[in-house]
């Protein structure tokens, strides 16, 4: 099983957000712990099992820089980089 790091992209599977893309915050043995920026924050997120995610091993440059320097994520930069995210798809 590879390893779910912070800052990494997930779309749900499963559930009523069934297509929704994520930032992980952080992962352990069941769960991953999941934020959008919009209706989930940092300070809720959303729990998830791995089962019910599609992890993306993509990490966005502007949470790259955030996480290699140690300060915590925030909504506002979580936004950006789905934001972004979503318009690289789309080209």
């Amino acid at each position: 099983m590879k390893e779910f790091k912070a800052g990494m992209l997930a779309v749900s599977k499963a559930g009523h957000d069934k297509g929704r893309l994520y930032v992980v915050l952080k992962a352990d043995q069941e769960f991953v712990y999941l934020a959008d920026g919009k209706n989930r924050s940092v300070s809720s997120p959303k729990k998830k099992k791995r089962k019910h995610i599609q992890i993306n091993y993509y990490i966005p440059e502007t949470l790259e820089k955030v996480l290699e320097t140690e300060q915590k994520l925030e909504d506002e930069q979580i936004k950006k980089a789905i934001k972004e995210y979503k318009n690289q798809q789309e080209v």
